[in-house]
């Protein structure tokens, strides 16, 4: 069992990257309608004057940043230095290309990388080193079911997410120590207008994959018939108290992992059986693959 984060009775200065929509948009509000500080963040934020007002107008600060950018950690570095600590940051930013693997092109792949993983962990390894002198942070990744158990057309996202879910297992026992917390947050469909905003793959689906799982899910997305089932002012509602230690989150601030959706639910018990499934299957070899007593 790992130790409880101490987290400070004040007000917490968060950074979100993402917070044009979705997820990111409505942890802001919910952030802000908490009393705490607020650093929003967006690639464009000129396509979105009256969130940027809004955020602003109730003392946030909304600031242009791409996590692409191979200096998007900056924007860290400076706020810092402006006396602007961030106690809290989440990783939100992302979107998702559709295609079954073999068929994604080279910079289909790495932008999906760069977004999921590489920019992320620019922002962290900025932010951990100031909280780590002060003793006190909160990184969240916000993350998905394909991390676990990736969907057909879904291979590329599925490896961003779960590239920063892994380090972030490392980082959570590497920081502990100074207090730092690290939370995945594990996400199963929501409203989030994801399925009005689906990319897919630029080339086009081979023959052989006609009829096939990726297929219908790429028509699902791409047509307007996604359905998701999850309600993400609840799911932030949730991601804020777990971080401050509020509500749900109470007695649970050594938690690591938090996941959210009835879907995502069914996902982690697919999973749980798959491995249950090869080592009943593979346990004896498993377990006798160890090197001999001389």
């Amino acid at each position: 069992m790992t130790a409880p984060i101490i987290t400070p009775k004040r007000p917490l200065t968060w950074l979100v990257t993402g917070c044009s929509s979705g997820f990111g948009l409505s942890l802001a509000r919910i952030i802000q309608a908490n009393g705490h500080n607020l650093v929003a963040t967006s690639r464009e934020p000129s396509k979105t004057p009256d969130l940027v007002s809004e955020i602003e107008g109730k003392g946030g600060k909304w600031l242009k940043l791409d996590v692409n950018d191979l200096n998007c950690d900056r924007v860290i570095e400076e706020l810092e230095a402006q006396g602007q600590s961030i106690d809290v940051l989440v990783s939100n930013a992302g979107f998702c290309i559709y295609n079954v693997a073999e068929n994604l092109t080279e910079k289909e792949v790495r932008d999906l990388m760069e977004t999921l993983y590489f920019g992320p962990s620019r922002l962290i390894r900025a932010a951990v080193k100031h909280q780590r002198q002060r003793k006190f942070g909160v990184i969240v990744n916000i993350s998905s079911g394909a991390a676990l158990e990736a969907n057909p057309s879904m291979g590329a996202y599925a490896a961003g997410k779960g590239a920063l879910d892994c380090m972030a297992k490392a980082l959570a026992k590497e920081v502990e120590a100074f207090n730092i917390r690290v939370l995945t947050v594990l996400l199963g469909t929501f409203n989030t207008g994801m399925g009005n905003a689906t990319i897919l793959g630029q080339n086009p689906l081979p023959e052989d994959y006609k009829g096939s799982m990726a297929e219908k899910i790429m028509e699902v997305m791409s047509t307007g018939k996604f359905a998701p089932n999850g309600n993400k002012d609840k799911a932030m509602k949730a991601v804020f108290e777990v971080v401050v230690g509020e509500g749900v989150g109470k007695n649970h601030e050594a938690e690591r992992v938090l996941p959210l959706g009835r879907d995502l639910a069914a996902r982690i018990q697919t999973v749980q059986n798959s491995l249950s499934h090869a080592i009943q299957v593979f346990g004896n070899i498993c377990n006798n693959v160890y090197l001999e007593n001389n």
